[in-house]
């Protein structure tokens, strides 16, 4: 404000009934910006200019909390400077911090007869004439919580009516509380897609093809290529294989890269429920229906409706209930437990097993018409020890993995791929990747060689499962190993047993010995 309105400001005195009629010619004004204008920030502009030109209440800004209440941000602000202008919008004010912030941490309006008598005073944009006075009111959401601050300056010293104008600033408050909470609904509202849209690429790279693609036998070849093929369509999937193998893996892939991947992805265990719980975690409950059911409850079945329903250890359910999914899988239709009203649903089934369902079929346990009705499109996963050629590329992939929770980088040397290839991991991919997190954990620098590698994982003294043909088919004086390596591979075609190790690299025991101590050699047990 220019010193000749300040002089002309201070000069004009107004009555109680003049100050009134202002302030009701200002609400009806801002009560009409309200109702008719779309534009967020055009509306709190308009009114921010009305409490300039109409009611004397000059600079008003209207700043909104984030998201958790701990700071508030200037939103808008009325002012002829530019850089002002420019400037108000990285402005913000820490819960407590200046008037502004104090406002927002315990809800009250603060009433200021001259700035300057306030030391706590920040005018962060150096926007306001220290001796003239300051209105700062909460604005408020439905539950009482303070979401925003509305601040003006009078434009003429305190007097006995500073008081009405405060009131003035708390009515115009709550007309803009509706509008605040607009605000707020729509920056949560595009944070919460902006995270649903980094969530869905994250997860389309984490399943897609091109990630998942870890294999090079024709075996996994081929699953991938049938993964590939049934993505694009709705029929259902039977995915078989051993524990470990990856299947809920490959039931994400075919669900995320499929025409359903914008819609839900509903996955239960049929193993972790009883037969008395399943049902009505697969088709949902209505209130009252049994003791506990305190409300109405969607089954996966619905909640699932548009997407993927996966169903792990599908061999699992008694031959009873299998009766009541054939129908589903049948009609695309159920009723909750406890309701008459039959629902529809358009979804599709993925199912996985490690049992083998035609072997069941044939014993009575699993019933016939089911297992056709699941088996239109059927992938098997072949156990780690049938593609051990993998293993390499697989071990450098899981370490990735590893090495990125971990947050450095892991390396796996020759001889440790070389250990990991003789495997016959009965525990499949996941015995692998459990051993690689155990073996990293060991490894201080980083390196993952094969004297970190406990293969057993039963305890940190067993000894690796490596088959004799495995470990005698190592060559000691192969170009290949450095001579850390080819003490290794010595100990280990000798059991551990230093004199034997020594004989077959020509040392003596005591040789062997300081080279076991200054390679740092981890000693096993037997």
């Amino acid at each position: 404000m220019n010193s000749t309105t300040y002089m002309r400001n201070v000069g004009h005195s107004i009555s109680r009934a003049e100050l009134f009629e202002k302030q009701v010619g200002a609400l009806s004004q801002i009560s009409r910006i309200l109702c008719r204008s779309d534009n967020i920030e055009d509306t709190l502009a308009k009114v921010l200019a009305v409490l300039h030109d109409d009611a004397a209440m000059q600079h008003g800004l209207v700043s909104i909390s984030d998201s958790d209440n701990s700071s508030v941000q200037i939103s808008a602000i009325h002012s002829d400077s530019g850089s002002v202008n420019k400037a108000s919008g990285s402005v913000r004010y820490r819960s407590g911090e200046g008037i502004i912030g104090r406002i927002l941490s315990h809800g009250n309006s603060i009433v200021l007869g001259r700035i300057s008598s306030e030391p706590r005073f920040l005018d962060k944009l150096a926007l306001y004439d220290l001796e003239l006075p300051f209105v700062g009111v909460p604005i408020k959401g439905t539950d009482g919580q303070t979401i925003g601050v509305l601040a003006a300056q009078p434009g003429t010293p305190a007097d006995d009516l500073l008081p009405e104008r405060a009131r003035f600033m708390e009515t115009v408050a709550n007309l803009l509380s509706q509008t605040v909470r607009l605000i707020i609904n729509l920056e949560r509202g595009e944070q919460i897609a902006n995270e649903r849209d980094e969530l869905r690429r994250e997860v389309r790279a984490q399943f897609g093809f091109e990630n998942m693609v870890v294999g090079r036998t024709p075996s996994m070849r081929r699953v991938f290529d049938q993964i590939r093929r049934v993505a694009k369509w709705d029929s259902t999937v039977l995915i078989l294989g051993e524990s470990g193998t990856g299947k809920e893996l490959i039931a994400s892939a075919i669900h995320y890269n499929s025409p359903r991947a914008h819609q839900p992805y509903i996955r239960l265990n049929c193993a972790a429920l009883p037969e008395t719980l399943l049902e009505s975690e697969l088709f949902g409950h209505e209130k009252g229906a049994f003791t506990g059911a305190i409300k109405m409850r969607k089954g996966r079945f619905e909640q699932a409706d548009g997407g993927t329903l996966f169903l792990d250890e599908i061999g699992e359910i008694s031959p009873m209930f299998q009766a009541k999914l054939l129908r589903i899988l049948q009609e695309g239709e159920f009723e909750r437990v406890g309701g008459t009203q039959t629902i529809k649903v358009n979804l599709r089934v993925v199912a996985a097993t490690n049992r083998d369902l035609e072997l069941e079929v044939d014993k009575g346990k699993f019933r016939e018409d089911l297992y056709y009705r699941l088996n239109v499109m059927a992938i098997r996963v072949p156990p780690l020890r049938e593609r051990i050629a993998d293993v390499p590329e697989l071990a450098e992939f899981l370490l990735s993995k590893v090495a990125q929770r971990q947050g450095r980088p892991l390396r796996l040397t020759d001889s440790a791929i070389r250990l990991l290839a003789g495997y016959s991991w009965p525990g499949n991919v996941r015995e692998l990747e459990n051993c690689l997190e155990r073996a990293s954990i060991m490894s201080e620098d980083g390196t993952v060689d094969r004297d970190v590698i406990s293969l057993s994982g039963l305890d940190e003294d067993a000894r690796p499962l490596l088959a004799a043909s495995a470990t005698q088919s190592v060559d000691l004086n192969g170009e290949n190993m450095d001579e850390r390596e080819r003490v290794i591979a010595a100990l280990e075609q000798a059991g551990w047993v230093q004199a034997k190790a020594a004989r077959l690299l020509g040392m003596t025991p005591r040789q062997i010995a300081y080279r076991i101590q200054t390679l740092n050699i981890n000693m096993r047990k037997i």
